[in-house]
């Protein structure tokens, strides 16, 4: 059955078809999981649905997981996929690592969904699907006549308003990118998503055959992508997921502000060749010294640090030395001076403690820079800087 569509009625797309479909299916049927698959796509695995049910019926996990997804796959892609059109890179590294971070994304096709997470049901840990307990003897009870008129109601054109569907309840409207907003919500939400990659591959679809077609479907997905990232839905915001999923919705929610960085790299070096400047330093190979004086080798079995030369690495390591020494001496004054030692020992001793261990491990550094007199000492040169850089840092955190 298609859904109706009138031009004064906003029909919202794949997410509107779906959503009908949805409704007209929890009347036919309504069976607990839902096969999304793009309408140019085909099953070339016999065994996929076994395989869904296997995660969706686990008595152990499979009560946390809303939907499980296959990875999107092309018949007849060029020996050399000149338009990229199999997202290698996406589908068998990114989506896969998605698992360990909460599940991967729904991307809109080859996805098995459990019915009640796309009708805006929250996770909740004492949510269990009984198989056995659901009966399906695959009679329905009113006539075809009967059921037929009150499908045409569920998929008219008309039926939504006024309601929760495309907002808290279905697939979700008002963004190119509809699948992924949706998968998000149903994260947001506290349920789990498992990514499968079979060695045959479970559904097939038409790629693009021109640039044209590929250019325009990669600029609607960033263009996407990138909408959901700077609207109230970005994950860092909107709902309750873990801090590592957040990230990983962010490869993709900032792909559009990726193009800056490539930009640069097909620019900025072509300008500066045309003007003779060279843009990269020369990777010179730098070979450890194996030859050392005896001196040094003496230093080296008592277990001395040998500083000895400049460095900008031994600059951030005095500075950062200082730095904790000079807080833990402000912080032990406040501790002698204050008439309420006990009260700013309980509400800072924590952080002495912690300032105090640092001082300790930086020791070698504070011997180095005031202490020794050898010529493995810290040069001069680099005491004066770190004393500056720590003393303006103190300064600026004080006023």
């Amino acid at each position: 059955m298609a859904r109706e569509k009138k031009p004064q009625y906003h029909h919202n797309f794949k997410a509107g078809a779906m959503n009908a479909l949805i409704r007209v299916s929890s009347s036919i049927s309504n069976a607990p999981f839902i096969l999304n698959v793009d309408c140019d796509m085909y099953s070339n695995n016999s065994e996929t649905i076994r395989d869904v049910l296997c995660f969706l019926l686990d008595e152990e996990k499979g009560h946390e997981i809303a939907f499980v997804q296959y990875p999107q796959s092309f018949a007849g892609l060029t020996k050399n996929d000149i338009y990229y059109s199999a997202l290698r890179i996406e589908m068998e590294v990114e989506l896969p690592g998605y698992d360990g971070n909460g599940g991967p994304c729904y991307i809109g096709t080859g996805c098995v969904h459990r019915r009640e997470t796309l009708c805006g049901m929250k996770y909740s840990k004492g949510f269990k699907f009984e198989w056995r307990a659901m009966k399906i003897d695959g009679k329905i009870k009113e006539s075809a006549s009967v059921l037929e008129q009150n499908c045409k109601v569920l998929a008219s054109c008309t039926y939504e308003d006024n309601t929760e569907w495309g907002k808290e309840v279905g697939l979700k409207y008002g963004c190119p990118v509809e699948d992924v907003l949706t998968g998000l919500s149903i994260h947001s939400r506290g349920w789990r998503s498992v990514y499968f990659y079979p060695q045959r591959k479970a559904f097939l679809g038409i790629c693009p055959t021109t640039l044209l077609q590929s250019l325009i479907q990669n600029k609607r997905w960033s263009e996407g992508d990138f909408q959901i990232f700077i609207s109230k839905h970005c994950p860092f915001v909107y709902g309750a997921m873990p801090l590592k999923l957040q990230i990983s919705y962010c490869i993709y929610l900032l792909w559009a502000v990726n193009c800056f960085a490539t930009l640069y790299y097909v620019i900025v070096p072509s300008f500066c060749l045309l003007k003779g400047i060279p843009l990269f330093p020369k990777s010179a190979f730098v070979i450890t010294e194996k030859v050392v004086d005896d001196h040094v080798y003496q230093r080296y079995e008592q277990e001395i640090m040998e500083f000895g030369t400049t460095s900008p690495m031994f600059t951030i390591l005095a500075t950062l030395a200082l730095l904790n020494l000079f807080s833990f001496i402000a912080g032990l004054k406040k501790v002698v001076l204050d008439d309420v030692r006990m009260k700013v020992f309980d509400l800072l001793g924590l952080q002495m403690f912690l300032c105090c261990a640092l001082v300790f491990l930086n020791l070698p550094i504070y011997q180095g820079m005031f202490f020794r007199k050898d010529s493995g000492k810290m040069p001069p040169s680099v005491t004066y800087r770190s004393l500056t850089y720590a003393l303006l840092a103190c300064t600026i955190a004080m006023y």
